[in-house]
């Protein structure tokens, strides 16, 4: 270990600013030298859209400490655009996971000691709510304390600017700014909170928040009348996996028509521990377990499944076969894209200038339905924040319509009402889509082989590499690099037509991030996790049926397996 990071470790241990639990959690990993240097080699990184980490003592760690120091350099980018800025307050949220509670109270105190106001909800709420909640109440930036559908140990904090997007790259950095001049932890002293109260800095605000999200959500619905002609005989079988996705998406299928929703009871309500999955992720089949059993039970239609913070949701159907398959969030958002288009062109046209978002590792599926709609499509780095920026463009520009945007890793949003993926409205549009299917004697499996038909088969695949500790952000850069400096001729027997580094280009924010496209309609992406220790690995690939996609897509996984 180095110098600086047993000086980080001995302040923490010994130092009386830190509390006794603190302390004694050090206590007990004195002598283990790994340990150490993994807690306290740096500071946890605020990237593009905030912190997220494991929770624990340590300056690389998410804690009550990181939290404050996180909040005042966020309360010191604010202050520092004027005393307008500072009078519209910030929005926080929090989800189900461990220390949520807690460390938002930690941030919104630490508001109120620079004199901003912190507008609480009084209890846990979706991300996309947190977003929407911005704008609604005119503020200047946001907070959601959640680690999405990472494992128990992790939490996070997300930081918003007032156009409820996630903060990107350029705000982001001056934020960071800020946060590392914050040497000294002692001057980062949170207000009481009966203190804070009594002077209006801290606010607790649900039911009327509640309402207008609601009521936004519901407005993307469109196909009312139809779900009522269905709503007696189209079962849904929902999972939130123990999140905070329970109540606002049961209100808005009742409020639509849906009369059939089934929740899993073992996951209806809050648990920070996900007790009942290994990974509350609903990109995993093993996260729909419970899920399936009851649909299998009800003989339901469709199972839907949301993770913890409620901004991402999963599908699953019934394939040729009669199992339960969930579907890829690449072919979730190419059905959607077709539902919303087509619906959109039978009942009030699609607007001359509309366009569909999505980013630079989702299918070209999407892409190709959207052209054949006539609708131009606009590719952003990966992360929904780069989606938001691009509604705030069209908002400023009047250039084009947002309709809908996607990425592969089950995100989804429609309309404008909130600028992040929204797993509540995700989940309307998808039973309805999918209760549009069955009024036409279809499943959405069906759907979707339909869809295969009319515009060719795509398929996908993505592996992650965790790769844990300072070695293994080693080991993830490294690798980039390698393929950087000397990049492939071909991937698995398919030549490389051109190389994509998003390190060395204009066109959009510089990310590390390498893409190779290949020859007849292929692609590969590497790429690190902006949020978990991993390198990631995408492909994308088009054939004439599903079994030569899988051909082609085990091709090219095999090749870069052995590579790296």
């Amino acid at each position: 270990m180095d110098l600086q990071t047993i000086k980080n470790y001995e302040t923490w241990l010994f130092d009386p600013y830190f509390d006794d639990k603190t302390r004694e959690e050090l206590k007990e990993i004195m002598g283990k030298e790994k340990e150490i240097e993994d807690r306290f080699y740096r500071d946890l990184e605020f990237g593009t859209g905030g912190l997220r980490g494991v929770i624990g003592a340590g300056t690389n760690r998410i804690n009550k400490y990181t939290i404050r120091k996180a909040t005042q350099g966020l309360a010191n980018y604010i202050k520092a655009q004027g005393e307008e800025a500072i009078d519209r307050g910030v929005v926080i949220a929090y989800d189900s996971r461990h220390m949520s509670k807690e460390f938002t109270e930690e941030a919104a105190l630490v508001l109120a000691a620079n004199d901003i106001k912190a507008y609480v909800f009084e209890d846990l709420r979706p991300t996309p709510e947190l977003s929407f909640a911005v704008r609604y109440l005119k503020a200047i930036a946001g907070i959601v304390i959640t680690a999405s559908h990472n494992p128990p140990e992790y939490n996070g904090y997300k930081v918003y600017w007032e156009d409820g997007a996630q903060v990107a790259t350029r705000l982001a950095e001056e934020i960071t700014k800020e946060i590392q001049q914050i040497h000294d932890l002692y001057k980062v002293i949170p207000m009481n909170k009966e203190e804070a109260q009594r002077a209006k800095l801290f606010q607790y605000i649900g039911e009327e928040v509640d309402d207008a999200y609601i009521k936004s959500v519901k407005n993307q619905s469109l196909r009312g009348e139809m779900i009522r002609k269905v709503a007696k005989d189209f079962k849904i079988v929902f999972t939130p996996l123990h999140g905070t996705g329970n109540l606002p998406i049961r209100r808005v299928l009742k409020e639509i028509g849906f009369e059939k929703v089934l929740v899993v009871p073992d996951q209806a309500l809050p648990d920070p521990n996900f007790s009942t999955v290994a990974y509350p992720n609903p990109e995993e089949e093993a996260a729909f377990q419970l899920a399936i059993g009851l649909a299998k039970q009800e003989d339901a239609h469709l199972i839907i499944g949301t993770d913890p913070d409620c901004d991402r949701v999963g599908a699953v159907v019934k394939n040729k076969e009669g199992k339960y398959s969930i579907l890829t969030g690449n072919q979730v958002g190419a059905l959607l894209v077709e539902y919303i288009l087509s619906t959109l062109k039978e009942k009030q046209g699609i607007p001359a200038n509309a366009v569909i978002v999505k980013t630079i590792v989702t299918s070209e599926m999407g892409a190709v339905i959207a052209k054949q709609h006539g609708v131009d499509v606009v590719n952003t780095l990966t992360g929904f924040k780069y989606i938001g920026e691009k509604i705030k463009e069209f908002e400023e520009t009047g250039e084009k319509t947002f309709l809908f945007g996607y990425e592969e890793s089950y995100g989804y949003l429609a309309g404008t009402y909130a600028r992040d993926k929204d797993a509540v409205v995700a989940s309307m549009l998808i039973s309805e889509m999918a209760a549009f299917y069955y009024a036409k004697g279809m499943t959405l499996y069906e759907g979707l082989m339909a869809l295969y038909k009319k515009y060719g088969y795509y398929l996908e695949d993505l592996k992650s590499i965790t790769l844990k500790g300072k070695e293994g952000m080693e080991k993830i850069q490294n690798t980039l690099e390698i393929f950087r400096s000397n990049p492939p001729i071909e991937i698995g027997g398919y030549k490389v037509a051109l190389v994509e580094d998003y390190l060395n280009q204009n066109k959009l924010p510089k990310s590390n991030v390498l893409k190779f496209i290949l020859e007849d309609n292929a692609w590969v992406c590497l790429r690190p996790s902006g949020t978990e220790p991993k390198l990631k690995i995408y492909c994308g690939v088009a054939e004439d049926s599903l079994e030569n996609c899988r051909k082609k897509v085990n091709a090219l996984m095999n090749y870069i397996a052995e590579k790296i």
